[in-house]
């Protein structure tokens, strides 16, 4: 933990958001991050503290009853101080306390601390992605938009790409997380324009006549995406419930590539660049679709598996211990046995029933022990 919190406090991105004039999203989102920063430090205080304490009680030669009593109360009790409050006489009761103490157990404030290092982690992490793939991508789009206008490129779309671009940066320099991905994506193709209008119809021909070939190339690639989204929704079709099994709408862009095709055809260059873009973009958010439904469905079997692999560890577990008929232990793994080999398979109950064996067991060895 020590060390994760100072890797934590070290991290470039920090010290870059700490020091710069945040707006928007990320001037919200960094404020709540060092809130849970002080937090995970405080935490880490008090953390220490009841460890110290619960350390001191366990290295007594002998421990009486009190003692005993003392140091379960400090590892698993309400042992750690939080905060005190005073309660103003105006809004005690005749029998109420001048003052009200908030307590918490190791374990919740554990729990609470990894909260906050997550919460700091994420805001640094996503600003650090942002500065470090915007801003080299914003540098190469300004490059190729001096290019273009060294190359006598029409100046009205330039400007336009340009005017963008300069709105992007300035939004990256105080709001990674508020910056938006996409306008790189819209300067580009304004670049692209420019250029496409610039170069002669042999050079655009010659150009659009390869991205035509790499389009084809995606094409493929859809299909093949298509495949295995389809037979990764077969494998789990029936296995699980319906609402469970991701799916993507029928949906087919080789129409639309074969009209392009036919606008290269007929020698309408001119008209084909955007819709070319058009389709590739398209293209890519369909890839992402499918890959997404085919990794959600695999997931849902490899979350089955891996749930029959946790009970089937607990059961030889039990057994070992001499708790393989206990009568409190074996409805619990009936049960769990149950939902998972039973189709459709509900993941979040078998989980809970897998969990819920594997809690009992733990007690129970842990009371057999003491006993």
């Amino acid at each position: 933990m020590s060390r994760n919190l100072v890797e934590l406090d070290q991290l470039p991105a920090r010290h870059d958001l700490d020091s710069k004039a945040l707006t928007g999203r990320t001037a919200a989102e960094w404020a709540e991050a060092s809130a849970a920063l002080a937090t995970l430090w405080e935490g880490f205080r008090l953390l220490s503290e009841s460890i110290a304490r619960a350390q001191s009680l366990r290295g007594q030669r002998r421990l009486s009853d009190s003692d005993r009593a003392k140091f379960v109360h400090e590892v698993l009790g309400p042992s750690i101080l939080l905060s005190t409050t005073s309660v103003p006489l105006a809004q005690r009761g005749l029998l109420g306390a001048g003052q009200v103490t908030t307590t918490c157990s190791p374990a919740e404030l554990l729990a609470a601390m990894e909260r906050s290092f997550t919460i700091a982690i994420g805001v640094a992490t996503r600003a650090a992605d942002a500065w470090q793939t915007l801003l080299p991508a914003a540098a190469d789009a300004a490059a190729a938009l001096q290019r273009a206008r060294d190359a006598g490129s029409p100046a009205t779309l330039l400007n336009q790409a340009d005017r963008l671009l300069g709105e992007l940066t300035g939004t990256l320099a105080g709001d990674p997380l508020g910056a938006d991905a996409s306008v790189l994506a819209r300067v580009r193709e304004l670049i692209a324009r420019a250029d496409a209008e610039r170069t002669s119809a042999i050079e655009l021909r010659d150009s659009l006549t390869r991205r035509l070939s790499q389009a084809r190339d995606r094409a493929d690639e859809l299909d093949r995406a298509e495949q295995a989204a389809r037979e990764a929704r077969e494998r789990v079709d029936g296995r699980f419930p319906p609402s469970q099994v991701a799916a993507v709408r029928p949906l087919s862009l080789r129409p639309d590539l074969a009209a392009v095709e036919a606008l290269a055809a007929a020698g309408q260059w001119a008209l084909i660049s955007p819709r070319l873009a058009r389709w590739s973009r398209e293209a890519q958010e369909r890839l992402a679709a499918l890959a997404v439904v085919r990794t959600h469905n695999e997931r849902l079997l490899a979350d089955r598996a891996e749930l029959r692999g946790r009970l089937s560890a607990y059961q030889a577990k039990a057994l070992r211990h001499g708790l393989g008929e206990h009568p409190r232990l074996t409805p619990l793994a009936d049960r769990a046995r149950t939902l998972l080999h039973t189709a459709p398979c509900e993941l979040e109950q078998a989980r809970a029933a897998v969990d819920a064996y594997q809690e009992m067991l733990t007690a129970t060895i842990a009371r057999d022990a003491r006993s």
